[in-house]
């Protein structure tokens, strides 16, 4: 069972006067390596009398290179994307022998590949102390980075920055708070400093309102959601790049689709370029529409639908009687307690003092 849903990203530039538009890069284009399967994509520009080349940068993104012919007072660029929010298991990914265990080392020859993403780019007094605030005894390794990515998510609250850049460590350490760029950072160079390669990664996240509450934890989006976003990847040998997200403490799942994915948060802006005049106004609308949902448990069948299955059901019923098939049903209910999950009624013993009354509701 799947959900389609359709994003919309558009930004808008406008300028007081004509105003002359240097080169600009847009780096709007899921990654190869994204998840998520992507139905549809485009990427639509006004001024329409431009020159647009796609290339790959150095680290395997997609960019898209404008070159604008004359003056405009409008500068726009608009991504209608489709994809599929199929449930992906963050921890679908197995890990090379020596690596299951931390502390482990990478390959000589790995390490060569990985130079960029293992450079420690802050050593500050505030980071340094932090450092010693994480347990770094033999575990596993998954266990050890996602203790360090929820570590983070606890000690940094989430804020909206509207500055542009990214804070240092020492900032957000200071601060206590940082936006999705800034704990991505922060994360980064925290495994950095333990021996792990990461890269920085913008993206896409996109959330959806679930059919039902939950019953013992945030229930998540209150409305369906996206918005541009920026996580960490770690990797780990056999495993590949795994996405971490320190503002939810959580892996990366179907929700995160990646744009692109590089060494320094500089060289993964979504929008790059320059104009000889200043912007008079700037515009940015993002929303997701969803296109198509299979039928499941938690939002069934419509009245219609059901119409048709039980037409179908007597259909079925009719030629099982005429062929003379019978058929039977055995076993016990089984439940599962959400108050008392180590109780003997619940696990080794027949019979217990909540047992009939729950099988009876």
């Amino acid at each position: 069972m799947t959900i389609r849903v359709s994003l919309f990203h558009q930004t808008v530039y406008e300028y007081p006067e004509d105003a002359t538009l240097g080169p600009h890069t847009i780096r709007l284009r899921p990654a190869a390596h994204s998840r998520t399967p992507v139905v549809a994509y485009s990427l639509t520009t006004e001024p329409e009398e431009h020159f647009l080349n796609w290339l790959q940068d150095p680290f395997g993104n997609f960019e898209a290179r404008y070159n604008f012919a004359k003056p405009t007072r409008k500068l726009s660029f608009t991504v209608d994307l489709t994809v599929e929010m199929t449930v992906i298991n963050p921890f679908d990914f197995f890990i090379e022998e020596h690596a299951e265990e931390y502390p482990f080392e990478y390959s000589e020859e790995l390490k060569q590949d990985l130079k960029p993403y293992l450079a420690i780019k802050e050593s500050g007094p505030r980071l340094t102390k932090y450092l010693e605030g994480f347990d770094i005894s033999p575990r596993r390794t998954i266990t050890f980075l996602i203790e360090a990515n929820q570590k983070i998510q606890s000690d940094i609250g989430y804020s909206i920055r509207m500055e542009p850049g990214v804070q240092t460590c020492e900032e957000s350490l200071e601060r206590k708070s940082g936006s999705c760029r800034d704990t991505a950072w922060l994360l980064r160079q925290v495994l950095r400093h333990f021996g792990f390669a990461t890269r920085f990664v913008s993206g896409y996240l996109i959330q959806l309102k679930p059919d039902q509450l939950s019953l013992d934890g945030p229930s998540g989006a209150t409305e369906d959601f996206t918005d541009l976003h920026a996580w960490t990847e770690v990797y780990i040998p056999g495993a590949g790049w795994i996405g971490l997200d320190a503002t939810s403490g959580l892996l990366a799942s179907e929700g995160h689709i990646p744009l692109a994915c590089t060494p320094l948060p500089s060289s993964a802006a979504p929008i790059d370029g320059t104009s000889s005049h200043p912007t008079a106004s700037f515009e940015h609308t993002m929303k997701v529409t969803r296109v198509h949902e299979d039928p499941r448990v938690t939002k069934p069948y419509t009245d219609k639908t059901w119409d048709r299955i039980l037409e179908l059901g007597d259909r079925v019923e009719e030629d099982l009687i005429k062929n003379d098939v019978r058929l039977t049903m055995g076993g016990e209910p089984t439940f599962v307690s959400i108050d008392d999950q180590e109780g003997d009624e619940w696990n080794t013993a027949a019979v217990g003092p909540a047992k009939k009354r729950l099988s009876e509701e």
